[in-house]
């Protein structure tokens, strides 16, 4: 098998055209994200939201409205439940979030098996790449580019907050409704990764680029270029090696995710366990003399 047959041959088809198309953006767009997640730390937060806008998004597909809508009511429903367990009971926050989080795509999951549609519905929650048509890559777009350019324009505000929300409320910005704005994001860009791994997965997309490119850098200018470029070289690997090897698409994007951040967290030379002993190691050597 040469060059043509691994690389050209499989854009031949149509559907890995879309499928490409919607990874690369998936992936740029949740990786850019992720940045901001890590430094928060809402890593917790994120895998709750994801699971909880399910119900929301199987919601607006009966009722025919789109799904980011349905997305963003549920990321936010899920939010104010969290609050609400956590501010009214002995209940710690990250047993708060386990539990809203659960309930919810355990309804999510309940109306999925109940209502009639004509398309599998179970494509929401394990993801359905190769099945994306024209439709689907539409909305993947066109949110995608909605998320991104939010993130970009407002990267300034939302980075002060992740350092310091103090200091940002001391300047005349509003922590809580800069907050709301990441919520909101992060409920869009559930919708926009859907299609590509389904909500199981959505949470990888969304913590393993920040934490991978904050693994190889000490500067949130940079992570915010290291996250989306190894994030989207991942995805595509990801999906060749699916059609090469018919395997699931969605989980192998996440799987080559997965390793790329095993090959930094060990050998990242600043960060990683290899890289840190190494440097010790050459501490302890220090320089000859005489």
């Amino acid at each position: 098998m040469n060059l043509y047959d691994l690389v050209v041959e499989p854009l031949s088809y149509g559907f890995m055209v879309r499928a490409l198309t919607a990874t690369v953006v998936a992936a740029a767009v949740c990786a850019v994200l992720s940045c901001w997640l890590v430094l928060v730390g809402w890593s917790l937060m994120g895998d709750a939201v994801s699971h909880a806008v399910l119900p929301g998004v199987v919601l607006a597909y009966v009722v025919g409205a789109p799904f980011a809508v349905g997305a963003v009511v549920f990321g936010f429903l899920a939010v104010a439940l969290i609050g609400l367990v956590r501010d009214t009971s002995r209940v710690k926050e990250d047993a708060a979030i386990g539990i809203v989080f659960t309930t919810l795509f355990a309804l999510g999951l309940v109306l999925v098996s109940v209502t009639p549609s004509q398309t599998d519905l179970n494509h929401i929650v394990f993801g359905n790449l190769l099945g994306v048509d024209r439709g689907d890559l539409v909305q993947i777009v066109v949110l995608g580019a909605v998320a991104l350019a939010v993130l970009v324009v407002k990267r300034r505000d939302f980075t002060l907050y992740a350092f310091d929300p103090v200091h940002a409320h001391a300047i005349g910005l509003d922590p809580r409704l800069i907050g709301a704005a990441l919520l909101g994001l992060l409920a869009l860009t559930c919708v926009v990764a859907l299609q590509v791994v389904g909500v199981v997965l959505v949470v990888a997309m969304l913590i393993i680029p920040g934490s991978t490119a904050y693994l190889l850098t000490d500067r949130f200018g940079r992570m915010l270029v290291i996250a989306p470029a190894l994030s989207v070289g991942a995805a595509v690997v990801g999906l060749y090696l699916s059609y090469h090897l018919d395997t699931a698409s969605g989980g192998m994007v996440v799987l080559v995710q997965g390793s790329v951040f095993l090959l930094v967290y060990l050998f990242s030379p600043r960060h990683g366990v290899v890289g840190r002993r190494v440097a010790a190691a050459r501490g302890r050597v220090g320089p000859s003399t005489g």
